[in-house]
C-alpha cells in the first residue's frame, strides 16, 4: 500500500486525484458540490477549497490508493489522523482550524444523505486559530495610493481609469475584492452614491462611498469602459483588458501595484484595503455594528478584531509622543 501523500498536496494535483476516484465516492462529490454551491449559496473560492479538503481526506484514509476510498471509512480516528498529518507537514493553526470546519461541513452533509452512519464531526476539536493582527495603510499611505493611482489615470487610458476606479471603490467601501469583481452598471447609485452587493450566503447590503470615489467611477465608465466592454461583459460594472469581467486576480494586481508605488507601505492587496477601511471607519469615530453591516460580516466578532488594530495605533502613538509613556 502507498504511503498517504503530502498534507500539502497542490490543489491541482487534488483535482487529478478526484478523477481517480470510484465511481460511487465521485458522485458523491459532485452532490457535495452541488449542495455547497446551490444550497450553501458558498463562493466559488470556498466550495474548490472544501472540497479540495474532502478529496485530502478521502485519499488520506485510503493509505493514497485513490481506488480504495470511500466516504463510508470516515470516523473520528481517521479525522484525527488526517489533521495529525497536516500539522505534521507545517500547516498552521488557522489552516488547521479551517480545514476542521471543512470536514466537519462534509461529514454533516454525509450523513445527512446516509452515506455516514454517524457524524463525527461534532467530536472533532479544532486548534484555536491566532488572531492576527491585519496589515493596514495609515490615513496618509491611504491618501497617497489614492493620488497615485489618479495621476496614472490622468492621460485618460482606459486601463488606468478602471483602476483608478478600483482602488478608489474598494478603499472608500471596504468591499471583498469577488465583491466588487462582481458589480454590475446597475449595482450603482450616483444619486445616493451607493453601491448593492452581493456577499456571502447571497446577502445583499447597500454600502456608501464618497465623492472621490464617485468620481472615480463616473469617469471609467464615461470615458474608459466603452473601450474595453464586449458582449462578455456588457452588464459589469468592471471590465478586463480582453473584454471579460475583471477577474480578481486582476484587481490584485491592481491594488498591489498602487500601494507598492508608495513608500514605505505595507505589501497589501484588495483584503488590506478592506482592513484600512474598517480601521478607519472605527478611528473615525464610527460603531462596531456600523463598520459589521457595511463589511458584511454574519457576526460581531469578525468585526471586533479592528477594534485590536486601533488600539495598537493608539499605543503606539503613545509610546512615541507621550512623555511619561
Amino acid at each position: 500500500m502507498s504511503p498517504p501523500p503530502p498534507a500539502r498536496t497542490r490543489r491541482v494535483d487534488l483535482v487529478g486525484l478526484r478523477r481517480e476516484l470510484p465511481g460511487d465516492v465521485s458522485t458523491a462529490l459532485d452532490d457535495y458540490q452541488r449542495h455547497l454551491a446551490m444550497e450553501r449559496s458558498l463562493s466559488p473560492h470556498t466550495v474548490r477549497a472544501y472540497l479540495a479538503d474532502a478529496v485530502s481526506l478521502l485519499v488520506h484514509l485510503a493509505g493514497g490508493t485513490t481506488g480504495d476510498a470511500t466516504v463510508e471509512a470516515i470516523d473520528l480516528a481517521g479525522l484525527r489522523s488526517w489533521l495529525a498529518a497536516q500539522h505534521g507537514a507545517g500547516a498552521s493553526r488557522t489552516t488547521l482550524a479551517r480545514r476542521t470546519a471543512a470536514a466537519r461541513t462534509f461529514t454533516a452533509w454525509a450523513a445527512r444523505t446516509g452515506l455516514l452512519a454517524d457524524d463525527p464531526g461534532p467530536r472533532l476539536v479544532a486548534p484555536r486559530p491566532h488572531r492576527t493582527l491585519p496589515a493596514v495603510l495609515r490615513a496618509d499611505q491611504a491618501k497617497a495610493a489614492m493620488s497615485v493611482a489618479e495621476v496614472s489615470a490622468e492621460a485618460g487610458e482606459p486601463v488606468a481609469l478602471r483602476d483608478q476606479a478600483v482602488v478608489e471603490l474598494l478603499y472608500a467601501t471596504g468591499v471583498r475584492v469577488a465583491e466588487l469583481c462582481g458589480l454590475d452598471l446597475g449595482d450603482v447609485d450616483y444619486s445616493q452614491r451607493v453601491i448593492r452587493v452581493l456577499g456571502k450566503g447571497r446577502r445583499e447590503r447597500t454600502v456608501p462611498f464618497g465623492v472621490p470615489a464617485e468620481r472615480a467611477v463616473r469617469r471609467w465608465v464615461e470615458h474608459g469602459r466603452s473601450s474595453l466592454v464586449s458582449d462578455r461583459s456588457q452588464h459589469a460594472l468592471f471590465v478586463g483588458a480582453r473584454g471579460g469581467r475583471l477577474d480578481p486576480r486582476t484587481a490584485r494586481r491592481v491594488v498591489h501595484d498602487v500601494v507598492g508605488a508608495v513608500p514605505e507601505t505595507a505589501d497589501i492587496g484588495p483584503h488590506g484595503l478592506r482592513h484600512t477601511a474598517a480601521t478607519h471607519l472605527l478611528e473615525g469615530g464610527a460603531d462596531l455594528r456600523t463598520v459589521q453591516e457595511l463589511l458584511g460580516h454574519a457576526t460581531l466578532a469578525t468585526t471586533q478584531l479592528y477594534t485590536h488594530v486601533t488600539v495598537e495605533r493608539l499605543k503606539a502613538i503613545h509610546d512615541r509622543t507621550h512623555p511619561r509613556s
